[in-house]
């Protein structure tokens, strides 16, 4: 079975089929036109076929496109009836989280529906890193950046460490990749607009690359990742972030270096009213399986790349 695309991703092909125009779409999803633009070209390389066709006076739906379209309503549908029939039966606790930290804490969060099904979290995604729990009626967030202040009580999840990875298709290919001097010969993949990530590890390494400012950029780590395990290029990420894909053999390590950025996610609430023991014992949770998940990566081996 084909793995299927990135959820966001398919969001952004309703809205832009919905309206067929990049501009208007941008608009609706509060992103940039060039963000919907690079979302629809990674979702038609993961498909294999375009969905739409580019005019000059517009876009308009290929007949993979009409395909599927309804189908895609039927799913989005079918996601926002659930929402708010269970919402409607059951006191739901409400979690902030940004982008970058989904591709780790989606799969707990299903995990713990599955084990508690008592209690329903619903989840709101953002691009913004802070939360202010005077004006928004959250539960408790995640919070990727410095350590909070004493505004706030935090649980530490973990610290970001960056690193390189791409498939192993690509770590064994025929273009060498032993060396950090061989990058200048891959296309990076950025995950975010600034490049910064590249930037910290490259100066980390002790390398200066002449592809460094080119490549490939994307708006969230989740479509570089995507596009990575796909053997476009090698992507940098996070390596707590990453740890499903490299214990599943999707993403390797083509080297051992991790750079840690001073940065890190953690888990915040307010310190009044005090956490609901449901509450309290997710975020608990969560917490041990963050640490949990340390220690499992910390057995994976950074692969040899075959002459």
């Amino acid at each position: 079975m084909k793995r299927l695309p990135p959820l966001p991703a398919l969001h952004t092909f309703l809205i832009t089929a919905q309206c067929c125009n990049f501009t208007r779409a941008a608009e609706q999803l509060h992103i940039t036109q060039g963000a919907v633009s690079r979302q629809i070209a990674g979702l038609e390389h993961h498909l294999g076929y375009a969905l739409f066709q580019r005019q000059a006076r517009g876009l308009s739906l290929t007949a993979e496109g009409l395909e599927w379209l309804p189908r895609i309503q039927q799913v989005f549908g079918l996601l926002g009836e659930t929402v708010e029939h269970i919402g409607a039966r059951r006191e739901t606790l409400q979690l902030k989280a940004p982008t970058c930290v989904m591709r780790w804490l989606l799969p707990q969060l299903l995990q713990w529906q599955k084990e508690h099904p008592q209690v329903p979290v619903e989840l709101t995604t953002t691009v913004q890193h802070g939360v202010d729990f005077g004006r928004e009626q959250f539960d408790a967030a995640v919070m990727y950046g410095a350590p909070p202040d004493n505004s706030l009580l935090a649980l530490h999840l973990f610290d970001e460490q960056l690193t390189p990875v791409c498939s192993p298709p690509l770590l064994d290919g025929p273009v060498p990749l032993h060396t950090p001097q061989d990058l200048e010969n891959h296309l990076l993949l950025h995950p975010t607009r600034d490049q910064r990530d590249w930037k910290t590890w490259l100066n980390a390494a002790g390398v200066n690359l002449g592809n460094r400012t080119r490549g490939q950029q994307f708006e969230t780590l989740d479509l570089a990742m995507s596009m990575a395990s796909q053997g476009t290029g090698v992507a940098i990420g996070d390596w707590s972030l990453i740890g499903e894909d490299l214990s599943a053999g999707r993403l390797v390590m083509p080297f051992e270096l991790k750079v840690k950025t001073g940065l890190g996610y953690y888990l915040v609430f307010a310190q009044k009213p005090e956490p609901s023991p449901p509450l309290r014992e997710l975020l608990e949770w969560l917490v041990k399986q963050a640490h949990e998940r340390k220690g499992v990566l910390d057995t994976i081996k950074t692969p040899i790349a075959t002459a």
